[in-house]
């Protein structure tokens, strides 16, 4: 079979490391989502993150602030929500209150835990040697929740122009990694 020319603005699609997440950043008291894909993890013990987060969004500057956020991980059951938090801009509304979202308090940052998801990754920014030239930030995951109830979470993955795919099926295989 002939393979064909695929665009370079669409590569992204094919590299999606994993599920979309909401992560949420907080000044003066004010909480704010912002919808995240561009995420991977760097190292296992402690758990680094890496996330790739626009100048031009009202997050980065909120993250460059704060020095710590939260990256919440929701499932398919609220992806409408998640796209819309994605959508708006939390310089000018309440996303909390606009798409009905529940803020919890974090135990060990300032940002809150979105109770709607089912796992939520407390950090600190540890690394912004990146965040000029590549908006790249490290975070440090300090604190991390999981919903035991939630047995199979079927995340949401962005594929690009509004196409996602949900985590389905698992297999098990061997591997060395535990």
């Amino acid at each position: 079979m002939a393979k064909k020319f695929f665009p370079l603005s669409k590569v992204y699609g094919l590299l999606e490391p994993g599920p979309v997440v909401l992560l949420t950043t907080a000044r003066d008291g004010r909480p704010n989502i912002m919808t995240m894909s561009w995420q991977t993890m760097l190292e296992f013990e402690p758990p680094l993150v890496a996330c790739v987060i626009s100048n031009r969004n009202y997050s980065f500057d909120l993250l460059q602030e704060s020095k710590e956020c939260v990256i919440n991980i929701p499932t398919v059951a609220i992806a409408e929500k998640v796209v819309a938090c994605g959508n708006t801009s939390g310089a000018s509304i309440d996303k909390f209150e606009k798409f009905g979202l529940t803020p919890k308090p974090a135990e060990l940052v300032g940002a809150p835990l979105i109770d709607e998801c089912f796992a939520h990754l407390e950090c600190r920014v540890i690394d912004t040697s990146n965040v000029t030239k590549y908006g790249l930030f490290v975070l440090e995951v300090v604190k991390a929740w999981i919903d035991p109830k939630v047995k199979k979470p079927q995340t949401i993955h962005h594929l690009g122009n509004g196409n996602f795919m949900v985590a389905g099926d698992r297999i098990k295989l061997k591997s060395k990694m535990k």
